[in-house]
């Protein structure tokens, strides 16, 4: 069976133990750990507290396996003029042992949903690590343009600069089969 094929049913097999939640006060440190193994930056204390007591969840999930935290997305509203807003993805990231069954492409797929569902959502965007060409390659499928390259953007990390990449609506709005069945 050749490579993608072995992949693409690992994937599948792995669909039963894939769950979703929400972050909260009772889950927010194993977010803070989650976060420590995956990133090589540390976010400080008010990141945790914000995401924990954000009004609405519809653009930070959590993902399980087999009960076990091993991905999430983490996005940050800012508000423009009026109602208008756009919507900056701070993380994205799942433990290495757990990547290509689909976890991101998952949390990623409910977040644009989410934005399909927001009629005054401007643009979505994140900066990426100039080096990290799988991570722009992944946000590039979905329909995320290159934007400008900022200099000197990370303080400890080599190298410093990085890509700011963005998507404007229209988003994709998930299908009944697309959308994440399991939701804890």
């Amino acid at each position: 069976m050749p490579e993608d094929d072995e992949e693409a049913a690992a994937r599948e097999r792995a669909q039963r133990y894939i769950k979703f939640g929400t972050v909260t006060e009772k889950n927010v440190e194993q977010l803070r750990k989650l976060n420590l193994a995956v990133f090589p930056v540390r976010y400080n204390d008010k990141f945790y507290s914000d995401l924990a007591s954000a009004p609405s969840q519809a653009y930070t999930h959590l993902a399980y396996f087999n009960d076990i935290l091993v991905g999430a997305i983490c996005c940050r509203i800012e508000p423009q003029e009026g109602a208008a807003f756009k919507l900056y993805i701070m993380t994205i990231g799942v433990l290495a042992p757990y990547r290509r069954l689909g976890i991101g492409t998952q949390l990623l797929k409910q977040v644009l949903h989410a934005c399909a569902l927001e009629p005054n959502l401007q643009e979505l965007y994140l900066h990426v690590q100039t080096s990290n060409s799988d991570a722009i390659d992944f946000y590039t499928r979905f329909g995320f343009s290159q934007g400008e390259v900022i200099k000197d953007y990370y303080k400890r990390i080599e190298p410093p600069d990085a890509v700011l990449l963005h998507r404007v609506a229209p988003f994709p709005v998930l299908s009944k089969e697309e959308q994440p069945a399991r939701y804890a």
